[in-house]
């Protein structure tokens, strides 16, 4: 993608699937073949895709250091998982010997981790519109700085991504009908195309919320008091978070908990 950022060209970034799903039935495939498809589909279509616009210098840090502290999460996780398997070593003697240096390269890379966390949080500090953002966002229950960070970064700047819905989308905490005529129709459930990361993000979020003392654990508890499926519920509080971060950043002010505490 950098290397286009320079070049007078009219470019458009879409999902795979998307542009698979929507050739319909087709045989066979080279890369002069493809090249032909995605010239048909955007000939097709163009006047309804936006075209790519090249992020912001802070937005690019900001997600090179989010890969950064994901692949290093994903590594404790895996030295984590060893240390259950090192119990079966005992009869050969090497276990609590792989067991330290298991935990050394843990401690290791919680130091890194912090690193690339205070590095993430000093360039929004930085920049001024960015911290003020952040500051918003991180005013809705539930929301801390991973969650702000990754909207950050995801909807860039909120630029790329400005409605609600389709974030809500994008994170796949929105059902959608299935039925056909009159026989066919089975419950509302949400997409398995969705940004898995944030849908993840956004449920330990609505575990949050709804722990705190605000109108989002009154909605949890209302509706599962009515014999509301919990997870269908929770999914709610995730789509009314999203809503209440874009609501927050629009209007540039403080998200306000109108519960009276007693």
């Amino acid at each position: 993608m950098r290397a286009l950022e320079g070049l007078e060209l009219s470019v458009y970034v879409m999902a795979p699937a998307h542009l698979k799903k929507s050739l319909g039935l087709a045989r066979g495939k080279n890369d002069k073949v493809d090249a032909l498809r995605i010239c048909s589909f955007i000939e097709r279509n163009g006047q309804d895709c936006e075209q790519w616009k090249p992020s912001t210098a802070s937005i690019k840090k900001l997600r090179v250091l989010l890969a950064e502290r994901e692949s290093r999460i994903k590594m404790k996780g895996q030295l984590a998982r060893q240390q259950h398997d090192y119990k079966l070593m005992k009869s050969l003697g090497v276990d609590r010997e792989l067991l330290k240096l298991n935990k050394k390269l843990i401690e290791a890379i919680d130091v890194q981790i912090r690193k690339i966390e205070s590095d993430i949080e000093r360039s929004i500090m930085e920049d001024g519109e960015l911290r003020k953002k952040t500051e918003l966002m991180r005013s809705v229950p539930g929301v801390g700085k991973v969650v702000s960070w990754m909207m950050i970064a995801k909807t860039d700047w909120f630029t790329s991504i400005s409605d609600p819905r389709k974030m809500a989308c994008h994170c796949g905490v929105v059902p959608f009908d299935h039925q056909s005529g009159t026989s066919i129709r089975f419950r509302p459930r949400v997409s398995v195309f969705a940004d898995r990361k944030m849908k993840s993000l956004l449920h330990l979020a609505a575990m949050s919320a709804i722990r705190l003392n605000n109108e989002l654990r009154i909605y949890y508890q209302r509706k599962v008091g009515d014999g509301k499926n919990k997870m269908s519920v929770l999914n709610a509080v995730r789509n009314k978070i999203i809503h209440r971060i874009f609501a927050v950043v629009k209007n540039q002010t403080t998200y306000k908990n109108d519960l009276v505490l007693s």
